[in-house]
C-alpha cells in the first residue's frame, strides 16, 4: 500500500506532545533501557516493537479494565488497546530520533498501528500483541501486520500517516470510563481527507 504523509515535515514525526510524550522521565528511561543492549537503530526499533508487543499485554486480551492513552501510562500501567500500545512504541522511537507516524485500518472498527521511517521509506507495524491466530512481526521487508483488511468486507488500510494520534481514535480513548465502556464507542470509520 502506498502511505501519504499527513505533512511533509519529517521533524512532525519525530515531536513529543500530551500524547507521545516521550519527554517523559518513564519513556526515557525505557528507551535508554532498550538502547543499551543493541548495536544500531534498525536493532532498537526492533527491540523497541518486541517490548511493547510482548510485555504490555492487550487489555482486551488480558481482561483488564484500565484504559490508558499517555504513552508513559502506557508504560506505567503496562496495559492498552491497540492504540495506546502505538503511542508507547511511537514515543519509544521518537526518544532515540526514529521517524515515526501513526496509522490505521478499517477492520470494522478502527485498528492502530505505526510506521516508521527506515532508508528513505515508511514500514507499518503492529505492536498489539500477538495471540492464537495473530503473528505480527517486525519487518522492513513486507509487512508482517496482525491483520489484513479484506476489501470484500468493506475493510481497507487507511493511508495517512499521522504525526499525532487521529482526534476521533484520541477522543474514544479519553472519554472511555473503562476498557468495556471503550468497546461500545470504538471508532469505527475515520472523516475522509481530500485525497484519500
Amino acid at each position: 500500500m502506498q502511505t501519504i504523509q499527513e505533512t511533509p515535515d519529517l521533524s512532525a514525526y519525530l515531536a513529543a506532545d500530551e500524547v507521545i510524550d516521550h519527554h517523559h522521565d518513564l519513556v526515557r528511561e525505557a528507551a535508554a533501557g532498550l538502547a543499551a543492549g543493541v548495536a544500531d537503530s534498525y536493532e532498537y526499533a526492533r527491540a523497541a516493537f518486541e517490548f511493547v508487543r510482548d510485555t504490555i499485554p492487550h487489555s482486551q486480551d488480558s481482561g483488564d479494565p484500565r484504559v490508558t492513552w499517555r504513552a508513559s501510562d502506557v508504560l506505567e500501567r503496562r496495559t492498552g488497546i491497540c492504540y495506546a500500545k502505538a503511542h508507547a512504541l511511537a514515543a519509544l522511537l521518537r526518544a532515540e530520533d526514529i521517524p515515526t507516524a501513526l496509522c490505521y485500518q478499517d477492520l470494522g472498527v478502527v485498528h492502530g498501528l505505526v510506521a516508521v521511517r527506515f532508508h528513505g521509506a515508511w514500514h507499518r507495524q503492529d505492536p498489539r500483541g500477538n495471540k492464537p491466530g495473530v503473528d505480527a512481526r517486525f519487518s522492513l521487508d513486507g509487512e508482517r501486520l496482525a491483520f489484513t483488511p479484506d476489501p470484500a468486507s468493506g475493510e481497507r488500510d487507511y493511508p495517512l500517516l499521522y504525526a499525532a494520534p487521529h482526534p476521533v481514535v484520541l477522543d474514544a480513548l479519553k472519554t472511555a470510563r473503562d476498557r468495556p465502556h471503550l468497546w461500545r464507542t470504538l471508532p469505527t470509520a475515520l472523516p475522509e481527507h481530500a485525497g484519500t
